[in-house]
Order: structure tokens, then sequence, then C-alpha cells
């Protein structure tokens, strides 16, 4: 597998974080790092903002790493054309994939094992986009509510 990935984690999720570079690294992914850089606690939503705005200037997909995974997922979806999905096994990975297009992975450090974190990235990075019926609603997404 021979693709770039962004990554990016808080203080608390910069264990797995180093845990995942690791293992992507070794399948060959170039990887962009967008921080942080230690445990020294730190704003979630700097780093969301950092990786998301990258996923959306080239197009890869992004690893969005907290301590629950939810904070980071709800700062993500924040951004137009970002649609991030908080995982916590394989099939919830493979469905965000498939099904709903997400283009950001976010995981809880506190909430998965380095085991199964690694296998939920290997199945949300190995599967693409159904499209078909699913086109529709992804473009539901990007709806007014008030309208």
């Amino acid at each position: 597998m021979t693709k770039t990935v962004h990554i990016a984690s808080d203080h608390a999720g910069f264990a797995l974080k180093r845990i995942v570079l690791e293992h992507l690294a070794k399948q060959g992914c170039v990887m962009q790092d967008h921080g942080a850089d230690s445990t020294q606690s730190c704003d979630y939503p700097v780093y969301a903002q950092a990786l998301c705005k990258a996923v959306l200037a080239g197009g890869d997909p992004g690893i969005l790493i907290c301590g629950s995974g939810l904070g980071m997922s709800m700062m993500a979806n924040r951004f137009q054309g970002i649609r991030a999905a908080a995982c916590t096994n394989e099939f919830l990975a493979e469905a965000a994939r498939r099904h709903n297009n997400a283009n950001v992975l976010c995981l809880g450090e506190r909430v998965v094992g380095a085991g199964l974190a690694l296998a939920i990235v290997d199945a949300f990075l190995q599967n693409e986009f159904e499209g078909g019926r699913h086109q529709g609603r992804i473009a539901m997404f990007d709806c007014n509510p008030d309208a």
C-alpha cells in the first residue's frame, strides 16, 4: 500500500499515534504528521484543523487520535467536505469508507487497544467508497437545515 496518509493527535492520543505511524511506515505509506509532538497537554482542535485543511487540499485520507475519538471527530466534521468517523471496530471503519465516503478516521487511545486500532486503520485504508446508491445520500450531507 503506497499512499499518503495525514495523521494528528492531541496529548491523549500521542502514544497510539506513534504506533500507527510505525505500522503504516512498514506498509510503505508516506505519512504527514500534523502534531502533537508529545504527551504535554494541548488543544485537540488545533491539530484537527491542521489535518482537515491538508486532507481537503490534497484529497488524501486522514487519521485523528485523541482520548475518546469523539472530540476530534466533532471538530473535523465542522469542515465542509470532511466526513470524519469515530470507529471502534473494523466493521465501522469499512462501512464508513464504503458507504459514507469517510475521509478521516478518528480513534480513541483510551477506547481501543493498539492491536484493534491497527486493524481499524487497515480496514479504513484498504476500503474505497462504493458510490452508487450511497452517492445521493452523501450529497445530502451538505444541506442547509434551515432551507
